[in-house]
């Protein structure tokens, strides 16, 4: 029976983290199902769901932890199981696009969380606007939408608060 674990490891960038990393997992004998990575300004930092049966993930974690001097990492480890489906959420995208300012990502994740969709995903990236060089924000979320909400009420609800906010944004389908 597989057995799981959430590895986040976060560090300064450099060549080679995600080989050395995935080295000790597979040494171990483990898997890496799902990852995320990512270089934030001069940080990398990396999300994993590692698999193998119980001795393997209790040797990842052995090995895991205290090589995080070594790697030159901090590395945090958190034996997880595997989420069930949500059969009764719609998956959908949420995208908006705007001037860049303090507190878009909370207002649109208290929009959502006021109405009971789950984030599943969410990426955001800031970026100077071609010709005019203004900041500008995008960010990007996959939803789980509860199959009780209407999905017309809740997307004239979302864009009325986008145009409270002066902010451009949808919600469609996932694709």
């Amino acid at each position: 029976m597989s057995e799981f674990a959430v590895v986040s490891a976060l560090g300064e960038d450099r060549a080679g983290i995600v080989k050395d990393l995935s080295k000790v997992i597979l040494e171990c004998g483990g898997n890496i199902s799902e990852s995320k990575m990512a270089t934030l300004g001069g940080e990398f930092a990396a999300v994993m769901l590692v698999q193998g049966n119980e001795s393997t993930i209790n040797d990842i974690e052995k090995k895991l932890v205290p090589a995080q001097k070594d790697l030159n990492l901090t590395i945090q480890f958190k034996r997880t199981k595997l989420k069930a489906s949500q059969t009764s959420s719609l998956p959908y995208y949420v995208e908006v696009v705007s001037l860049d300012h303090p507190g878009i990502v909370h207002e649109i994740t208290a929009f959502l969380s006021s109405r009971g969709v789950n984030i599943y995903e969410m990426e955001t990236n800031s970026y100077a606007a071609a010709h005019t060089g203004t900041a500008m924000f995008a960010l990007s979320i996959q939803v789980g939408v509860p199959s009780e909400l209407n999905l017309g009420k809740l997307r004239g609800e979302f864009l009325e608060f986008c145009d409270s906010l002066n902010l451009d944004g949808s919600i469609e389908a996932s694709r």
